[in-house]
């Protein structure tokens, strides 16, 4: 029973731990795509989020936009 509940939490620890890990980079990716999106538009401080998106949704809506979408790699592809 001892050995149980050792292996129990082992396996709670290493969860918490990727858990961690994902949310770690899931920040980072936000803080860059952040940076990325200030750094071309740089209104885009004083905007309240409800605003930058109105905005990308915008120009996601220009000509051509679907097709360069289109062309970017899916979430989980490796190049």
């Amino acid at each position: 029973m001892k050995e149980i509940r050792q292996l129990e939490n082992r396996q709670k620890i290493l969860e918490n731990k990727q858990r961690n890990e994902e949310r770690k980079a899931r920040t980072r990716r936000l803080i860059e795509r952040g940076a990325i999106l200030e750094g071309i538009f740089p209104l885009a401080p004083d905007l309240p989020g409800a605003e930058v998106k109105a905005f990308l949704i915008a120009l996601s809506h220009l000509p051509g936009a679907a097709e360069l979408a289109a062309k970017l790699p899916k979430s989980g592809d490796k190049p």
